[in-house]
């Protein structure tokens, strides 16, 4: 092939599709991983306990994504994490809560359509599929309170998945009350071994994340 021929904008445009494709390619799987890890054990959270309360908005519309990203509404955790979680739930009950859970245990390919649908400037709110996210782990959860006595939803300086300040664990804004709530949710999670990301008010790592691999088994196959 001649110089001639590799400076055409035919080539070079040739050049750049099988670039992204051999680039597209390499990312459809999740990261190498290696090291001992436990043995999974990815519980159903209703099972382990029927009072906690779900809203799994990623098998809905009412998401970022704006489409349904799960075939089915159903959470799951790592049996430690999830036997943590039921804890938490217990504990809030005599204060007239009980958790709402909005997502657990994600397979990896959905980190990764986020990733890509997600803009530059808000990436910060969500995983990079080259290094997985906890949710991946089943040592992830995104959550809230509600009343027990309706079950409606308690409200926080922020909405969960809003990509803006308000999601900040620090932001100083909304109401006492507001702040109030989201500062219990905090205090009992903690208390329990998990976690809260700084920048998500509703999302929290369980302590022993490290020791479970990344996965991409979809719900239907737990």
């Amino acid at each position: 092939m001649s110089q001639s021929d590799q400076k055409h904008p035919a080539f070079r445009k040739l050049w750049a599709i099988c670039a992204v494709v051999l680039i597209s390619c390499a990312t459809t799987k999740p990261p190498h991983e290696t090291g001992n890890f436990k043995a999974s054990d990815l519980v159903e959270l209703q099972r382990l306990d029927p009072t906690i309360q779900l809203d799994i908005r990623y098998a809905t519309s009412s998401n970022f994504m704006h489409r349904p990203l799960y075939p089915e509404a159903r959470a799951f955790l790592q049996r430690p994490a999830a036997e943590a979680l039921a804890k938490v739930n217990q504990e809030l009950r005599p204060l007239g809560y009980k958790l709402l859970v909005f997502d657990g245990y994600r397979p990896w390919r959905i980190t990764k359509q986020m990733w890509d649908s997600t803009p530059r400037a808000n990436k910060k709110f969500v995983a990079n599929p080259k290094t997985g996210s906890r949710h991946n782990r089943g040592c992830a959860v995104d959550l809230s309170l509600c009343e027990l006595s309706s079950g409606k939803e308690v409200a926080m300086p922020g909405e969960y998945d809003e990509m803006s300040p308000r999601s900040y664990v620090a932001y100083t804004g909304g109401t006492p009350e507001q702040r109030a709530m989201r500062d219990l949710l905090r205090s009992k999670m903690e208390k329990h071994g998990f976690k809260v990301l700084a920048a998500e008010w509703w999302h929290f790592d369980f302590n022993d994340w490290k020791s479970y691999r990344i996965q991409d088994v979809p719900f239907d196959k737990l």
